[in-house]
């Protein structure tokens, strides 16, 4: 049975018992058991449908029993852990998955005393000769390195321990109760194992995995509390169904939400998921836009701007005004990259395609490294690179304290450093000096009015180097891509009664969705909310939304309630002038167009649309003095030509048509233009003419024969209008025909 197979019968005996239906997940489960040999489950089964058989006949017969909803939900439950008990063991017998490799291997590598353990990691800081968390900074020695990576080893060997345990155990829970207590553990050390327990909950459901995320949550440290709440989020949304059964989790979820600083948190983290999405999309325009402009200056960049000069004398602190002269080629590149650095401030992902490459050290052949937070006591760090020299040693603290970087490529970047050469590695280090103190500056000014910045990055940063592992990782195929979820949090049963007794919480997300041009998810929750109340401002944005989703009556419907209130009226009346030309109703376009134009007579935007409407009613003569008019007002408004062209021609005013589609020629014609001209001269018996437009508007980037064709069929009753001879079409046609296979 292969992992795809399995995930389909394990969803649906999940999704039966989350309805309900328990005789359908018992008859699911059965055959799971049967058909993969796993008779040491088969009592465990048996047990729990005899049960049910005696529920549902005392519950036919009529016996009362005040228990029977309690036992019911037991029942659910139990069942539910059966079925991951029974998927966990398919899995860990045939999966090939990354993940089900390395339990095999490590299941006879689980800790048997975690107490002592704990104490040896403990131990580790208590030594004279090593430093301790709170201590100063020793002068690295062979032995403590010797040392280090010995205690590292142990914390990684603990990462898999949780990561790969189905169920902890009570003692195995108070152990990491203390571990995460412990004054003497680094802090980057614990905020590891939070990932582990993430990992682990999504791999198999524990609720005392649950307890020990708020548990973290509930911490001080911003470092640990912040990704345990993006590890309780996520796995909040994966057994969201699931969580009615368990109400310690949900109630423990309620106290929550009772502290305005956890609501703050929760909004900001969902943004912060949602805002992933646009991770692709963002590199895509960087690879389209911002590439491309550089490109077009790098032969000349050294030159313009003294390359040599200023590696030799340093950064100043004043810009070097011949900077400005690099974009005078390419003006647009300047407004791209100041776009691009508002974006990367406000959290957005920039960095991934650059460092997307530098994931092939070998320090990322271990996937425990992909998680763990960057801190440049970290062993590998002091192995891998030479921190004796005072240049990298400075690179490597300010890359420590480097906001906009994820732990993930700030690894990366420090393995990286080491193969520079040294003149390289100085400028490097003086930019990012630079970089980081102006950073410093924002955020210092930014602490004062944003309370919560440094958590901000955090999980930012955490969600970051999540999406690294689910994108970049070498066997990323073996996981569950929980970049590729919807996060529509506010349609989960836990989260979404949470978000929803907070509607500005759940304004502020919906104005986010709306904001990325994700119209569905926030008319859904604009929606909601305009059920609790009525404003023109919902209706006019819920409309807007169905708009873009191309649902143009169910968008003209809400348009015409936002009218009832004296919100942007003018707004408003195009919108729904512009529903209606969508709908193929010009007619009552051009009413509500018309009146835009009482209110507004100079908008010439508005002046082109009641001629479109005309011309849609067959008044040409009507949208020709519209157009006219436009380009009367403003003579530099190339777009109105095409109207006017096209409305000449149906007017009879060949000649007048032929004026403004040559305008059309010069200014590089689309295929429509090259077909009209072809008309045009056709109707002034231009014939051969005619047919070297219509050759020039069938091309690669122009109409295929058979789109041709079909909008030919559409314009022959006004080319019979304008005097072309009915037999004289399919001659032409054919000769063009001819044409086209030269």
């Amino acid at each position: 049975m292969t992992d795809k197979e399995l995930n389909i019968r394990y969803s649906e005996i999940c999704n039966n018992l989350a309805e309900r239906k328990i005789k359908p997940a018992f008859d699911r489960l059965e055959t799971l058991i049967t058909e993969n040999g796993l008779g040491v489950f088969y009592d465990e089964w048996r047990d729990l449908d005899q049960t049910y058989h005696y529920m549902l006949q005392y519950t036919v017969e009529g016996i009362q029993d005040p228990e029977r909803q309690k036992v019911y939900r037991r029942l659910i439950v139990s069942a539910f852990e059966l079925a991951d008990k029974v998927n966990e063991a398919i899995r860990l017998k045939y999966s090939s998955s990354l993940e089900y490799e390395k339990k095999r291997i490590f299941k006879n590598q689980f800790i048997p005393d975690l107490e002592s353990f704990l104490s040896e990691v403990e131990d580790f800081y208590l030594r004279d000769e090593l430093q301790s968390p709170s201590g100063n900074k020793k002068t690295m020695t062979s032995g403590y390195l010797a040392e280090a990576v010995d205690h590292r080893e142990k914390i990684v060997r603990l990462f898999y321990h949780v990561w790969l345990r189905d169920q902890l155990n009570p003692d195995e829970i108070v152990l990491l109760g203390k571990f995460f207590s412990s004054p003497l553990i680094l802090v980057a050390y614990k905020s590891f194992l939070v990932s582990a327990l993430t990992l682990s909950l999504q791999r198999h459901f524990d609720e005392a995995k649950f307890t020990l995320l708020f548990n973290a949550f509930e911490m001080e440290e911003t470092a640990i509390n912040q990704r345990a709440l993006v590890g309780l989020l996520i796995n909040f949304y994966q057994y969201d169904s699931r969580l009615p059964f368990y109400p310690e989790i949900t109630g423990r979820l309620k106290i929550l939400n009772e502290h305005l600083e956890f609501k703050r948190n929760l909004e900001r983290i969902i943004v912060q998921l949602i805002r992933s999405k646009e991770t692709e999309k963002l590199q895509q325009r960087i690879r389209d836009e911002l590439i491309p402009e550089m490109i077009k200056i790098s032969p000349t960049l050294k030159d313009k701007i003294n390359l040599d000069s200023l590696m030799e004398e340093g950064l100043s602190d004043d810009k070097n005004p011949e900077w400005q002269e690099i974009f005078k080629d390419s003006p647009e590149l300047m407004d791209k990259m100041q776009e691009f650095s508002e974006l990367q401030l406000e959290g957005a992902d920039v960095f991934i395609g650059s460092f997307a490459m530098l994931k092939s050290f070998p320090f990322f052949n271990e996937i425990a490294n992909w998680l763990i937070p960057f801190f440049s006591e970290n062993p590998e760090i002091q192995e891998a690179v030479d921190l004796s020299d005072e240049i990298i040693r400075s690179f490597v603290d300010m890359i420590s304290r480097a906001p906009i970087l994820c732990n993930s490529d700030k690894y990366s970047f420090c393995l990286s450093i080491q193969s520079l050469p040294k003149e390289n590695r100085e400028f490097l280090t003086r930019g990012m000096k630079a970089e980081m103190d102006q950073f410093n500056e924002i955020e210092n000014e930014e602490e004062l009015t944003g309370p919560g910045r440094k958590a901000e990055f955090v999980s930012n940063q955490y969600i970051q180097d999540l999406y690294r592992f689910y994108k970049l990782h070498p066997r990323k195929n073996d996981f569950t891509d929980i970049f590729g979820w919807r996060f529509d949090f506010h349609h989960k049963i836990a989260l979404g009664a949470i978000l929803k007794e907070d509607e500005k919480v759940l304004r502020n997300i919906a104005e986010y969705y709306f904001s990325k041009n994700y119209f569905e998810e926030a008319a859904g929750i604009l929606a909601y909310l305009l059920t609790n109340e009525k404003n023109g401002e919902l209706y006019q944005k819920i409309a807007f939304c169905y708009q873009k989703l191309g649902d143009y009556k169910k968008a003209l419907e809400l348009y015409r309630q936002a009218e009832l209130y004296d919100l942007n009226r003018l707004w408003n009346l195009k919108k729904i002038a512009l529903c209606y030309r969508n709908l193929k109703q010009p007619d009552k376009a051009l009413e509500y167009y018309k009146h835009a134009e009482q209110l507004n007579p100079d908008d010439l935007n508005n002046q082109l649309n009641v001629g479109h409407c005309l011309l849609e009613l067959d008044q040409f003569d009507e949208a020709l003095k519209c157009y006219f008019k436009v380009e009367y007002l403003a003579p530099g408004n190339k777009k109105v030509w095409r109207p006017i062209a096209w409305c000449s021609f149906l007017t009879g005013k060949k000649e007048q048509a032929e004026r403004y589609f040559l305008k059309l020629m010069e200014e590089g014609p689309n295929k429509h233009d090259l077909m009209n001209m072809g008309h045009v001269q056709w109707s002034l018996g231009n014939r051969k003419t005619a047919l070297d437009y219509y050759k020039q508007s069938i091309s690669t980037n122009g109409f295929s024969e058979a789109e041709f064709m079909d909008v030919f069929d559409e314009d022959l009753p006004q080319l019979l209008q304008q005097g072309i001879d009915k037999d004289d079409v399919p001659i032409m046609l054919d000769q063009l025909r001819y044409f086209v296979e030269k």
